[in-house]
């Protein structure tokens, strides 16, 4: 299990907006963005294996208590401000929330301070949809999507949501045609609620051939033994074991990171 006290504490401000940002390892950049209720062991123990195969984990601390286990009480006592922040804008849909805005300059940030090709992206459910919302930003270059919940809602546009606006969603596009090597890699259990398939239909539809889907069987009585209610692809519901396809979802992210960051 990941452990805080191993990590590096910094501050990192832009527009008045300061937040703790920890850091570990050397080599590119590779910015984690933890989900619900914030930093957890088990969200250091992934950022952990970025720092082992040879890049810098970056882990800006967005909401909740760092470090702590993750609880339920916890859980709902982090989410409950974030719903109503407007720095998150967790039910709003078209729309690119504020904190998108410091995330970029964090990504300009460590990719000046860090160097290689660019930085890498990681966000899990309530920041799942960050890496997409960024990628205009050019320092970005290894986005993960993982189990990506905002926007919030039950409607047909929120269950399609994006997370960010028909401006920004036209930027990402321009991007991936200009770049015809980089990809956005999504990560999802198949009857996760907090993310709808038609959130991936729809990033299909948008991104095409460049965006990897990867959703996982959590069926009931599925050979894996994923309960239906599994969402934490990385982190919560991993099963650390050879042939499982959380563990191949595992690796399929670090590779991403070694192809497109550790190369000259």
């Amino acid at each position: 299990m990941g452990d805080l006290a191993t990590y590096e504490k910094d501050r990192f401000t832009f527009e008045g907006k300061t937040r703790d940002v920890y850091r570990k390892g050397s080599g590119p950049g590779v910015l984690v963005f933890a989900e619900m209720p914030g930093i957890t062991p088990k969200v250091l123990d992934f950022a952990d294996r970025v720092v082992a195969i040879g890049c810098t984990a970056i882990v800006p601390h967005l909401f909740g208590v760092p470090g702590a286990e993750m609880t339920a009480g916890k859980t709902l006592r982090a989410i409950a401000p974030a719903c109503v922040s407007k720095e998150f804008s967790a039910w709003a849909t078209g729309k690119t929330s504020p904190v998108v805005q410091w995330s970029k300059a964090l990504a300009r940030h460590e990719h000046e301070r860090l160097g290689g090709p660019g930085v890498g992206v990681v966000g899990m459910c309530f920041t799942g949809n960050f890496a997409l919302a960024m990628l205009p930003e050019p320092a970005v270059t290894a986005p993960v999507l993982s189990q990506p919940s905002l926007p919030l809602g039950l409607s047909k546009k929120a269950r399609r949501g994006l997370y960010l606006s028909d401006a920004d969603l036209t930027e990402v596009q321009d991007r991936l045609a200009a770049e015809p090597d980089l990809c956005v890699l999504g990560l999802r259990f198949s009857h996760d609620r907090l993310v709808p398939r038609d959130r991936f239909a729809h990033l299909r539809e948008a991104l095409g051939d460049q965006f990897v889907g990867v959703e996982i069987d959590s069926s009931k009585g599925n050979p894996w033994g994923h309960p239906t209610i599994a969402h934490s692809v990385l982190t919560e519901h991993l099963i650390d074991e050879p042939g499982q396809p959380t563990r191949d979802a595992l690796e399929q992210v670090l590779y991403l990171f070694r192809t497109r960051l550790l190369v000259s």
